[in-house]
């Protein structure tokens, strides 16, 4: 574990490098079209590198780490699998390209598709998932910190939100897909070398050893509750990939041709990082540590197999793995706001000028918003992304129908929202986190296939292009 001062150093210095990298990429930004959607021109390179550093959040290097302590292999396999929805949305990247050239957020497909009604109950389940993501980023944040340098959690989670909500008010998506490319980078390197470590300073043989002898239920792989995680996980990404604006905004920010290859890519990329973050977990036995929260399993492992110089580099891994999702996701729930709330609902006729100003406002807010509710720090990190993950699931098979399915009704994909969400919170209490999106994707499902079949509806693809590009 590194000192408290040098802790502190790390985070000044890498606090300059990107606000700077952030002003000095959204110096380019003219419009609201460059600041939310970076111009709406990302090539392929910074298409992957923002998609895969955006999915390997700090609940990657804390999640992963944890499921895998708590489950076993199928825990941190289960998580890999989340990688799942990053390739399946990309042939919906390109149809969403093709079908709204113009448009801006997940909101708006759903508003032109659906109707109010469904608009306001899909922004409800977006927005409350992107809040609840929001907090679990800086929570995670403060955690690692700490963990790493014996920086006081508080301290430590305010510091990354503000340089994350600083460099994203200078530069827009422009900032944030820059910043990503080069924390994919680091983030490669440094996963890469503590798994390294982990096989040279303990070796295989060594930690199954002793895995066996301490925590054999680990190595189960007939384990009831594992087992459903993998499927739960598996659906949870998808639901959260097919919803959340983060992924939207890119798909509409990418250029012409590159979200089907950018998403394929990033996916297949991503799907090793959490077997390998979570593998180090199973050194725990070996390493005789004692773990006095599941959470901070990850870091207290790295911080001893990687001495005061490794203890460095998985100080730059975490900053970066916490920058690349916390700016994504404040700059998406940001236009989602703006322009399905702000300009939707409450200003309607504003103009270009205003629309800028309040979206550094609703930046600002949300920072705010997340910080006041991390102080507390009132549950685990993964308790509170499979919360939230209860509502996602619901929203599959609504998205997928209404970008494919012409016969699929407004009403039908309103229920399956309300009656998914319902089923997933009540799995998720009077089961477990573990079947939460499972369920709720399920009665999503069949939801929206009976009402096609009782009421099929005869919607016109057109209306989504021509509305679209009208500004309706």
């Amino acid at each position: 574990m590194l000192d408290p001062a040098t802790g502190w150093a790390i985070l000044a210095l890498f606090s300059l490098v990107w606000i700077f990298l952030g002003w000095f990429w959204g110096r380019k930004a003219k419009g609201l079209d460059d600041f939310m959607l970076a111009g709406r021109n990302v090539g392929m390179a910074l298409g992957v590198a923002t998609a895969m550093a955006t999915w390997v959040t700090s609940n990657t290097t804390m999640a992963a780490p944890q499921l895998a302590f708590q489950l076993g292999i199928w825990g941190m396999v289960g998580y890999s699998l989340g990688s799942i929805g990053l390739m399946l949305f990309a042939p919906l990247a390109r149809r969403i390209r093709r079908l709204m050239p113009f448009g801006y957020t997940s909101g708006d497909f759903v508003r032109l598709r659906y109707g109010k009604t469904a608009w306001r109950v899909f922004l409800l389940i977006s927005l409350f998932y992107a809040f609840g993501w929001l907090i679990s980023l800086g929570m995670a944040g403060g955690v690692l910190i700490h963990a790493l340098t014996g920086i006081p959690y508080q301290y430590g989670m305010s510091v990354i939100l503000s340089i994350c909500v600083l460099y994203t008010l200078l530069g827009g998506l422009r900032a944030v897909i820059g910043t990503d490319f080069i924390q994919t980078i680091i983030i490669l390197l440094g996963i890469a070398m503590l798994c390294w470590l982990a096989i040279a300073r303990i070796g295989f043989d060594d930690i199954h050893s002793a895995v066996a002898e301490s925590r054999p239920e680990l190595l189960n792989l007939l384990m009831p509750a594992a087992i459903m995680f993998l499927f739960n996980n598996l659906l949870f990404g998808v639901g959260e990939i097919f919803h959340s604006n983060v992924w939207w905004s890119r798909a509409f920010a990418f250029r012409e041709g590159v979200g089907f290859s950018a998403y394929l890519t990033a996916g297949a990329m991503w799907m090793p990082i959490p077997i390998v973050a979570g593998f180090i977990a199973l050194a725990v036995p070996a390493l005789g540590l004692n773990v006095p929260a599941a959470d901070m399993v990850g870091p207290m492992v790295a911080a001893r197999l990687s001495g005061a110089l490794g203890a460095v580099l998985v100080f730059i891994v975490v900053f970066s793995a916490l920058a690349s999702s916390l700016d994504s996701l404040l700059a998406a729930t940001a236009d989602l706001i703006l322009q399905d709330i702000y300009r939707g609902h409450l200003r309607p006729a504003a103009e270009e000028k205003e629309l800028r100003v309040a979206a550094k406002l609703i930046i600002l807010g949300l920072g705010l918003g997340a910080w006041l509710l991390c102080l507390p720090r009132l549950t685990t990190l993964a308790e509170l992304l499979y919360f939230t993950g209860a509502f996602v699931s619901s929203t599959i098979w609504p998205i997928a129908a209404g970008l494919y399915w012409r016969r699929t009704n407004a009403a039908g994909a309103t229920l399956a929202m309300l009656l998914g969400t319902g089923a997933g919170l009540y799995s998720y209490f009077a089961v477990g986190f573990y079947v939460a999106a499972l369920t709720g994707a399920a009665v999503s499902m069949l939801t929206v296939i009976i009402t096609t079949w009782l009421r099929p509806a005869d919607f016109s693809w057109q209306t989504l292009r021509s509305q679209a590009e009208a500004g309706a």
